[in-house]
């Protein structure tokens, strides 16, 4: 059996289109003025059945449309690729369908329209509930347009999550313990809690490398967050299953537990990537990230820009690095297959004599300390 089964199968759809750009972010979004949904359909369609054959006899487990911001699709657009996948795929019996959304782009009747198509889970852009915040983070909604959203969203849908960002400017633990405790009496059942990071290529880290974006937290502030953020989520009954997301039991995003358990994904749209095996071979896949040259690619045949085979020791350091974010952590056997190699066995004790690991039923989990510097955990196992 190929190793893919243990994670599972997810196809990932990107939608690069925001109404405005955030100055934090660096993900693959562009502002736009006109959109022709139909011949954004027609891309997705001629995509998913150009890698139909390779992926045939496959169960489907999660479908997630990312950006960008997907509320802006129309629903007929993300019909047209659900019905798609249903006819390329049999469907698994609990399939998870999520669309991120932005406050800003939310109306009633599109959220209706996403249901009616198929969508069951919707993850939200909040951010911060905050109009202060919202504005230094670029948002473009306000924290009464969020809370209108949200219950917009919680009327069509049993599962709704939402974002947040926390460490920013100006922003004290008193503050984020009091509106985390504020989101927690929002959430259903999910809530994805991001410390925020300054990028390369964001106009946040453009104003940072200038010395322009004051107020900050420290590192030891932003440290106290975290942990502040570990009790309060354990307190309401929704720990940390991954580093950055939080969750009631049997409500984690199925679709993301495919990449932290290091399943297969195939991913259409400009600048999606994806993991494929293949004939036995896992091959690491991306797309052109420019909307026009991938749609002028799909016209030539293929919207890919890159098919690499992984190596299995490639895919061994994938998957520690992806599982250990996961408080389930990482199975030992299943890295020793793919790696050819076991753990090493002194380092490993080393980071269990710290309290940053343990060991049981033949996996090796981070702690809870262990997750706050996990990048060290994973230099330290990884060292050869």
């Amino acid at each position: 059996m190929d190793d893919w089964h243990n994670g599972g199968f997810g196809l990932y759809v990107h939608w690069p289109f925001c109404q405005a750009k955030c100055p934090y972010c660096d993900f693959n979004s562009h502002v736009s003025a006109k959109i022709d949904q139909e011949i954004w359909a027609k891309a997705y369609l001629a995509e998913l059945e150009r890698n139909a054959p390779a992926l045939d006899g496959r169960v489907l487990n999660s479908i997630f449309f990312g950006g960008g911001t997907p509320s802006l699709m129309h629903p007929d657009t993300v019909t047209t690729v659900i019905e798609a996948a249903a006819k390329i795929w049999p469907f698994a019996n609990d399939i998870e369908i999520s669309l991120e959304a932005n406050p800003g782009s939310v109306e009633a009747g599109r959220f209706a329209g996403y249901r009616d198509a198929g969508v069951n889970r919707i993850s939200m852009g909040i951010q911060a509930l905050n109009d202060e915040d919202l504005r230094r983070l670029g948002r473009i909604h306000s924290v009464a347009e969020a809370r209108a959203a949200f219950d917009i969203a919680r009327n069509c849908f049993d599962r709704v999550s939402f974002d947040l960002i926390y460490a920013r400017q100006g922003q004290d633990l008193r503050h984020w313990q009091a509106e985390l405790t504020e989101a927690l009496s929002m959430a259903i059942d999910h809530l994805s809690l991001y410390q925020l990071t300054i990028e390369e290529g964001t106009a946040f880290g453009d104003r940072y490398a200038r010395g322009k974006l004051r107020d900050l937290p420290t590192d030891d502030t932003a440290a106290d967050m975290y942990q502040a953020t570990q009790d309060i989520c354990d307190a309401h009954g929704m720990p940390a299953y991954e580093v950055s997301n939080h969750a009631r039991e049997g409500a984690e995003s199925r679709h993301n537990l495919i990449y932290w358990r290091y399943g297969d994904y195939l991913g259409i749209g400009p600048g999606a990537h994806g993991r494929v095996t293949l004939a036995g071979r896992k091959y690491a896949t991306e797309t052109h990230k420019a909307p026009g040259k991938w749609l002028d690619q799909i016209r030539k045949g293929s919207g890919e820009s890159l098919r690499e085979e992984l190596t299995f020791v490639d895919q061994s350091i994938e998957y520690m690095m992806m599982s250990m974010r996961l408080s389930e952590g990482m199975d030992i056997p299943r890295y020793q297959q793919l790696s050819g190699s076991e753990l090493p066995a002194e380092r490993v004790q080393d980071l269990v004599n710290l309290g940053m690991v343990t060991i049981s039923d033949q996996r090796i989990r981070a702690t809870a300390q262990g997750r706050s510097v996990l990048n060290a955990v994973l230099r330290e196992l990884l060292v050869d």
